[in-house]
């Protein structure tokens, strides 16, 4: 299982994430459009980077049902479900820049906690489960 397009995927939404960031530092309301922008585009690469994930990640880790590697895949893609559905939430709540304008702090609130999240959740993929993974791919070559 290549995993560095899933990488290159983590990077690209860390780079927004951090974008976001530094739009809502500099005012949210002055930004407001940029940042309804950057969270549509933001969207869309974490719904393909979890369509890989459901389609072709978990299924392919999980093929041997009693193994470490896919009792964690299990645990990993349970634990994404609500992580998931708060950004979802998020998305569809500040894509536009009237909403981001007209409650800016509602916005901050909602963004340190959804965003710290799924930071936090691709940090520990990057920690823990893809080295393990890899670890298991180079155990397998040989």
């Amino acid at each position: 299982m290549q995993i560095d397009k899933l990488k290159h995927q983590h990077r690209g939404i860390k780079q927004r994430i951090a974008a976001l960031r530094d739009l809502t530092r500099a005012g949210v309301e002055d930004n407001a459009e940029a940042i309804a922008l950057d969270i549509v585009a933001m969207s869309a690469l974490i719904k393909l980077h979890l369509a890989v994930e459901d389609q072709v990640l978990y299924p392919a880790l999980q093929v041997d049902h009693q193994s470490d590697l896919a009792r964690l895949a299990r645990h990993y893609q349970s634990d994404m479900v609500p992580i998931a559905a708060a950004y979802d939430a998020f998305a569809r709540r500040w894509n536009t820049s009237q909403r981001v304008r007209e409650d800016a702090q509602g916005f901050r609130d909602d963004a340190n906690l959804v965003l710290r999240k799924l930071h936090e959740r691709m940090l520990r993929e990057d920690r823990e489960f893809y080295p393990q993974i890899e670890a298991q791919e180079l155990a397998d070559a040989h």
